[in-house]
């Protein structure tokens, strides 16, 4: 669910908040954002994310495992690194502050305890996940 509703918080960023989703790249955050384009659409593809049934059938390792590369490098390099800044300016643009309720520390807990962060960590991120995390950075 952390993984679901931050893909979502993400794909409102791109159009509503290109510079705070893609860094330098911020152009590109209407054509990636556009839902007409099957962009988002792909983005948002949950597919081996969401398990069937909850509580967790199985270690949540072997979720994150499943996960389809290409989503499994954008939640660890693009959207984990700004986390608490999407969270933040989430609840501030859709007026819920309840949202950030459910990050701590740029950590997603919802549905998951902060105790369990590790999750959020890939230390073994292929080289092209590394420069995507560096490429789609803020500007300082």
């Amino acid at each position: 669910m952390n993984v679901a509703l931050g893909r979502v918080l993400y794909a409102h960023a791109l159009n509503a908040a290109p510079r705070l989703a893609l860094g330098r790249f911020a152009l590109l955050g209407g054509l990636l954002g556009d839902p007409r384009l099957g962009m988002a659409g792909a983005f948002l593809s949950l597919g081996r994310v969401l398990p069937e049934r909850y509580p967790l059938a199985q270690d949540v390792q072997r979720y994150i495992a499943a996960e389809h590369r290409m989503g499994r490098m954008l939640d660890y390099a693009v959207i984990v690194p700004r986390l608490q800044r999407l969270y933040e300016w989430s609840a501030e643009e859709l007026g819920e502050p309840r949202l950030l309720e459910l990050v701590r520390e740029g950590n997603p807990i919802y549905a998951w305890p902060f105790e369990e962060r590790h999750v959020w960590c890939s230390p073994e991120m292929p080289i092209a996940a590394r420069i995507l995390e560096r490429a789609t950075s803020a500007l300082s």
